[in-house]
């Protein structure tokens, strides 16, 4: 039976050991070096060699890289939501506060050259959005009072939007929606509202009874003025002859009585007709 020597042993042993460390080293260097990118859903890759900006753009999934000479910025293409505060005051000087509700994102094909000129999601909306909304909301309270922003929010909102689009889109930053959840006026303004708002309900609330008695004063009239000429009708049109006939066709067959000393007799007519040439 053939032996296996020490040595050769050890040298075995010697290479395995070899192997496994050169491995470990290999996975240090690859988890440190970095040579691939993994970009998730809803994201791009800006792609910089050196730190510069390079014009090709990876989208979604695992894409291999040169190690220390390339790295990737993710920038995030989704639609966001930020609830940014404005102040501003209206046509009429009235000082007006709004909260905007914005969703926005960032034009997946300008993703180099918008992280190029401004930087990430939080540089684009501090340095070009949020100037944006206060300035456009701005410009376009002061073109209504406070009556119209209040009655006419649509109407505002609408070009809060299209101000809002036209002034961002060159930066490659894309407005999806613009919502005013709140609007608010300072207090003496506002307790100036609910006080008109009382005044006009109560002067509707009297109206409203003033027209009711005078419809019902109105009704009166119509009905007594009816009556009476309803009786002027009925005056007009009874003759002597008419009535007698009328009480001829209501007689019953019987002469109404009187009460005399021995009881009742009947009423009759007693005066004698009139004869003729006297």
């Amino acid at each position: 039976m053939k032996r296996v020597s020490t040595i050769d042993h050890t040298k075995t042993i010697a290479g395995l050991a070899a192997a496994g460390f050169g491995a470990i080293a290999i996975l240090i260097l690859a988890s440190t070096l970095k040579p691939f990118v993994i970009i998730n859903a809803g994201e791009r890759g800006v792609v910089m060699k050196f730190g510069k900006v390079q014009n090709t753009i990876l989208d979604e999934g695992i894409h291999g890289i040169m190690p220390i000479v390339t790295t990737v910025k993710p920038i995030t293409v989704r639609v966001q939501k930020n609830n940014l505060a404005a102040q501003a005051a209206s046509k009429d000087l009235q000082q007006v506060s709004i909260d905007v509700a914005l969703n926005w994102s960032v034009d997946k094909e300008r993703v180099n050259e918008i992280f190029q000129r401004i930087g990430d999601e939080e540089q684009i909306l501090s340095r070009i959005i949020n100037p944006a909304v206060a300035e456009v909301v701005k410009a376009a309270t002061a073109q209504k009072n406070a009556e119209e922003i209040i009655t006419k929010r649509t109407e505002l909102k609408q070009a809060i939007d299209n101000q809002l689009k036209e002034r961002l889109s060159p930066y490659g930053v894309l407005i999806e929606d613009t919502s005013l959840e709140n609007v608010g006026f300072s207090e003496e303004f506002s307790k100036a509202i609910e006080a008109k708002q009382i005044a006009e309900q109560e002067a509707k609330r009297a109206q409203f009874i003033a027209l009711k008695a005078e419809q019902e004063a109105q009704a009166e009239i119509n009905w007594a003025k009816g009556k009476a000429e309803a009786q002027r009708l009925l005056r007009q049109n009874l003759t002597p002859e008419i009535l007698q006939q009328q009480a001829i066709e209501k007689w019953n067959g019987q002469f109404p009585t009187v009460m005399g000393g021995n009881g009742s007799l009947p009423l009759i007519n007693i005066s004698p007709p009139t004869q003729a040439g006297r």
